[in-house]
C-alpha cells in the first residue's frame, strides 16, 4: 500500500504510525455537578481567603460559580448541569426524593451556560434554605437513598451525545465521607451495593465520575470508607477503564479489501517512485542512535555561568542497565577530571535536538560520610540565539560600557536577599489587562451594577517592600549607585524639560525640511535673490541642513552659500 509522498519525511510526532499516537479529543464537555445538599455542609466551616469562617456548602457554590463564569468564555460550547442531593425539595424528571435539579425558564437541564443561569446560581445561596432546602436523604429506618438517586438524575442527563464526541464527567462534592455509616445491618450493605452498582453502570455509558472531598477541621477525608470502590480508586477496577493499545488497519480504495502488507510511503524522484518502508523512514530521520551520544571535548574555561540555562541533571553508572558502564564511567570520570575538560554531546530526539555538557564532579567527604557523589552533571547548553550580550548593544551606542563597582555588586546582593520569592512561578500572576477584559463582559452579561474589582498581582507589593530589612538595603543600594545627595523628583524634572526640549526641536527641524523643499536654493543663488528673503526663510535651509541658526541676515546668507560651495 502506497501513501502520500507529500507525508513521506512528516515529524514522528504527527505520524499516525507513531505508537504515541491518539485519537483527536473530543470537542465539547458535558458536565454534571452533584453538590452535597446536607446540614453537615452548613455547619462544618473552614477559614476562608480573608480568614472568615465559610461554610463547605459556600466554598463549593463560589468554586462553581468562578469556574461557569471561566467557562463561558473559554469553552462556549460545554453543557453543564448542577443538581443538588440531600435537599428537602425534589425537582427533576425522575421525580426522585431528595435531588433537585438547578436551572432558569427556557433552557434545559443540562445546556450550554447563559448569563441568566450565572446571575441566578450567584444568588443560589441566599434564598437556598426558603426554595430548596436541607434535610439529610439518608437516614435511618427510611429506604429513601439521596446519593443513588443523585447519581441516576446525572446519569440521565448525559445520555444526551456520543461518548465519542463529547466528555461526559460528574463531580461529586461532598465533605460525607461515609454517606451510610448511620444505616446499620443489612440495610446499610443493600444502599452501598445498588449504589456502587448505579456508579459503575455510569462509568460502562462512558461517564467518568470524579470526587471533590471537602476536608473536615482537624480531620482528613476517608476516601476508602465509601468512595474509593464507587469511583474506582482501586487497582483492578482502575485499570479496567484505561486505555489499550490501538489498532489501525487500512482497506484498499479500488478493491475494498483489508490491505495485509505493511504500508509503504514513497517519494518521486525523476519521475520514479522511490519507495520507503516504515523502518527506512525512522532510520532516515534519526538524528541519533542513541539518547546521549559523546561529540568530543573541551576545556572547562570554554563552559561559562550564562551557559547554565535551567537546572541540570546529574549522571551515574548502572550496571543493571549496561554491563560494564561502570568501569568505562570511571574511566572517563578520572581522565575529565584530571585533564580539566568537559564533555560535549547530543542529547534528544530527532524532533527537539539539545547539546549537552557533561561536567564530572569529584566525591567529597569528610569525617561525617560523604558530602557529594562522584559522577556527571549534564547541562543543557543554549541555543545561538539564547544568548544574548548586554555589553555588544551597550558599546555600539555609546562607546563606554557601564560597570558596577563592588560595592554597588555586594549592596545589589544584599538587597536580592532580602527579596525572596519563595515558589515563585509566572503561573501564579494573571494578565491584569485580560482579567480586566473578562470583568467587562461579565459585568455586561450578568447586568452587574458595580464592576467586580480586579487585583493586579503585577504590581509591586508595596507593604512587603516597606519592611524595615528591604527599606534599609533599598536605600543602602540608592546611595551606592546615585550618592547621598540625589534628589529623584529634581532629576526626573530635569530629565521631563530636556526631553521636551529635543521634543521640540526635532519638531522644529522636520518643519523646516518640509518647507525647506518648497524654494530653489541653487538657482536664487545663482541670481543673487537670497538677499530678497526674510531671516525666517533664510533658517528653514540652515534649520534643514543643521546649521547655526544665530547671526544676523548677511551671516546666515554666507553661511548658505558657503556651504552650497559658492
Amino acid at each position: 500500500m502506497d501513501m502520500d509522498p507529500d507525508d513521506v519525511f512528516r515529524d514522528e510526532e504527527d505520524d499516525p504510525e507513531n505508537d504515541l499516537y491518539q485519537e483527536r479529543q473530543a470537542s465539547k464537555e458535558l458536565l454534571v455537578y452533584l453538590v452535597d445538599a446536607s446540614p453537615k455542609m452548613f455547619n462544618i466551616t473552614c477559614p476562608g481567603e480573608d480568614q472568615k469562617n465559610e461554610s463547605h456548602f459556600h466554598v463549593a457554590v463560589s468554586c462553581i460559580a468562578q469556574f461557569i463564569k471561566v467557562q463561558i468564555i473559554n469553552r462556549p460550547y460545554d453543557e453543564i448541569a448542577i443538581c443538588f442531593f440531600n435537599t428537602r425539595e425534589k425537582k427533576n424528571l425522575q421525580d426522585l426524593n431528595g435531588v433537585y435539579v438547578f436551572n432558569v425558564a427556557e433552557r434545559e437541564h443540562l445546556d450550554n451556560l447563559t448569563a441568566r443561569f450565572i446571575r441566578e446560581f450567584d444568588c443560589v445561596e441566599e434564598s437556598f434554605n426558603k426554595l430548596i432546602g436541607s434535610e439529610y436523604g439518608i437516614v435511618s429506618g427510611s429506604r429513601d437513598n439521596s446519593l443513588y438517586n443523585a447519581f441516576w438524575v446525572a446519569q440521565a442527563l448525559l445520555r444526551k451525545g456520543s461518548a465519542k464526541t463529547a466528555d461526559k464527567r460528574i463531580l461529586l462534592l461532598t465533605n460525607e465521607d461515609d454517606p451510610f455509616g448511620n444505616i446499620k445491618g443489612v440495610t446499610k450493605l443493600d444502599m452501598a451495593r445498588t449504589t456502587l452498582q448505579r456508579a459503575k453502570d455510569a462509568q460502562d455509558l462512558g461517564i467518568s465520575i470524579e470526587l471533590l472531598p471537602l476536608s473536615r477541621p482537624n480531620e482528613e477525608f476517608n476516601v476508602s470508607l465509601c468512595y474509593a470502590d464507587l469511583i474506582g480508586l482501586d487497582g483492578d477496577d482502575l485499570a479496567q477503564f484505561m486505555p489499550l493499545a490501538g489498532e489501525r488497519s487500512f482497506i484498499c480504495a479500488d478493491t475494498g479489501a483489508l490491505v495485509q502488507e505493511p504500508p509503504k510511503r514513497f517519494q518521486i524522484y525523476k519521475n520514479e517512485e522511490i519507495k520507503f518502508s516504515t523502518e527506512e523512514l525512522s532510520e532516515i530521520k534519526r538524528v541519533s542512535t542513541g539518547s546521549l551520544r559523546l561529540l568530543g571535548f573541551k576545556p572547562l574555561s570554554c563552559l561559562k555561568d550564562y551557559h547554565n540555562l535551567r537546572p541540570s541533571t546529574f549522571v551515574s553508572p548502572s550496571d543493571e542497565e549496561v554491563m560494564g558502564s561502570t568501569c568505562i564511567f570511571i574511566a572517563l570520570h578520572r581522565s575529565m577530571i584530571r585533564l580539566k575538560r568537559f564533555a560535549v554531546a547530543f542529547y534528544g530526539s530527532s524532533a527537539r535536538p539539545q547539546l549537552v555538557g557533561l561536567v564530572a564532579q569529584d566525591e567529597i567527604v569528610d569525617a561525617g560520610g560523604q558530602l557529594e557523589p562522584p559522577g556527571m552533571h549534564m547541562i543543557y547548553l543554549p541555543y545561538s540565539e539564547d544568548i544574548r550580550l548586554i555589553e555588544e548593544l551597550h558599546s555600539e551606542t555609546t562607546g563606554n560600557m557601564p560597570s558596577a563597582t563592588e560595592d554597588q555588586i555586594q549592596k545589589a546582593t544584599a538587597l536580592m536577599k532580602r527579596v525572596d520569592l519563595r515558589d515563585f512561578s509566572v503561573c501564579q500572576f494573571a494578565n491584569p489587562a485580560l482579567q480586566s477584559h473578562y470583568a467587562v463582559v461579565q459585568a455586561l452579561a450578568l447586568d452587574e451594577d458595580e464592576m467586580p474589582e480586579i487585583n493586579d498581582e503585577t504590581l509591586p507589593d508595596e507593604e512587603g517592600m516597606a519592611r524595615p530589612g528591604i527599606a534599609k538595603a533599598l536605600e543602602e543600594f540608592k546611595v551606592s549607585v546615585y550618592g547621598e545627595n540625589y534628589d529623584e523628583e529634581n532629576e526626573n524634572t530635569a530629565q521631563g524639560k530636556a526631553n521636551a526640549a529635543s521634543k521640540k526641536r526635532k519638531v522644529a527641524s522636520e518643519d523646516a525640511l518640509v518647507k525647506c523643499a518648497y524654494y530653489d536654493w541653487p538657482k536664487l543663488a545663482d541670481d543673487g535673490k537670497l538677499k530678497d528673503l526674510t531671516v525666517q526663510e533664510l533658517k528653514y535651509y540652515v534649520t534643514a541642513h543643521k546649521l547655526p541658526v544665530a547671526g544676523k541676515k548677511e551671516a546666515l546668507i554666507s553661511r548658505i552659500l558657503t556651504h552650497m560651495g559658492k
